[in-house]
């Protein structure tokens, strides 16, 4: 048998690495050839579902397909989670990423997946910083007079959070190491049992997302003493920002997307690209500004590496504070 040139083997070897390069890259140009389901962790109507029907209408129209949002709540977003975990890598389920991913990592004990290990990071939307918020009857109108009251009447403020790890629960406990306040916390099943608590004088502080409590600070019946962010709110400009007092004291509601690992590296930059487009949109930066949110816009690496140091920031938290599940 007549062997092929040397020139030839190495013709046909590249060929045939390169075959199911190609197809691959076609495969992936072609998507997505069905219907992508974003899967939510929470209810209808909740935060996540809001901000998913708004993108994901947009997202459809430059897909080219339907984006199904499926809302799988339970479990602090696990079920939704390990939904899409389980799902092909091929971009067609998306997980509705928030700050649970992170804070999950170390609040529950027992989870089938590794969030920072079987979701890769797509794009992320917005950052929603909370505010702390005090009922009027709490005699201190900033954060250096609500440190030093709490210090010299220990145990009299009470700390109320809107569910055990959500992130208003881990904003109050990160005020508390970094203060060495003394300040209960009141663990409620949701946010509105909080905040209607806090109206009523029934406990005394709460870090809550702006929108949430923006008409009851305008009615005069909670006052603001700081957002938690770097920079200020639009919505409240004459609040100061957390750090101001407290370098590094930052807690947002985030949220963003994710897909299964080992999805293709084009369709996750594909997403990225049309993402990222959505959000330069004046309308939909309007619609984030009314919730008192700030567009977000990163890469896939860059998003991956936020998340990451937000799982690192609340783990701390949880080990101080031992935050169990009940």
């Amino acid at each position: 048998m007549k062997l092929p040139h040397r020139r030839q083997f190495l013709h046909l070897a590249s060929g045939a690495v390169a075959l199911p390069v190609a197809s691959h890259a076609a495969w992936a140009q072609a998507y997505p050839t069905r219907p992508v389901r974003w899967i939510v962790g929470s209810a209808a109507g909740a935060g996540p579902d809001i901000v998913a029907r708004m993108l994901g209408q947009r997202l459809s129209e430059r897909l080219g397909q339907p984006i199904i949002i499926e809302n799988r709540p339970g479990a602090g977003t696990n079920i939704a989670t390990e939904a899409v975990v389980r799902a092909p890598p091929d971009g067609h389920t998306l997980i509705f990423v928030t700050n649970a991913n992170a804070i999950n990592a170390t609040l529950y004990n027992k989870l089938s997946f590794v969030f920072l290990r079987d979701i890769a990071p797509v794009a992320s939307f917005n950052r929603l910083p909370l505010t702390m918020v005090v009922n009027p009857s709490v005699p201190a109108k900033t954060i250096p007079e609500l440190i030093a009251y709490a210090k010299a009447n220990p145990g009299k403020l009470t700390m109320a959070s809107g569910g055990n790890g959500t992130v208003s629960h881990v904003a109050g406990e990160l005020f508390k190491m970094m203060t060495a306040v003394d300040m209960p916390s009141v663990v409620y099943r949701s946010g509105p049992f909080a905040l209607t608590d806090l109206l009523g004088g029934h406990v005394h502080v709460l870090f809550d997302a702006l929108a949430g409590s923006i008409e009851n600070i305008k009615a005069g019946k909670l006052r603001p003493l700081a957002i938690a962010a770097a920079t200020r709110s639009e919505m409240l400009p004459e609040v100061p920002t957390m750090t101001d007092f407290l370098p590094g004291f930052e807690a947002s509601a985030m949220f963003g997307a994710g897909v299964p690992r080992n999805t293709p590296m084009e369709i996750v930059d594909r997403l990225n690209r049309e993402i990222n487009a959505i959000l330069t949109e004046p309308k939909i930066r309007a619609q984030f500004a009314q919730m008192g949110a700030t567009v977000v816009a990163l890469s896939p690496a860059d998003y991956g590496r936020l998340i990451a140091e937000e799982t690192e920031k609340w783990a701390k938290v949880i080990k101080f504070a031992n935050i169990k599940l009940e």
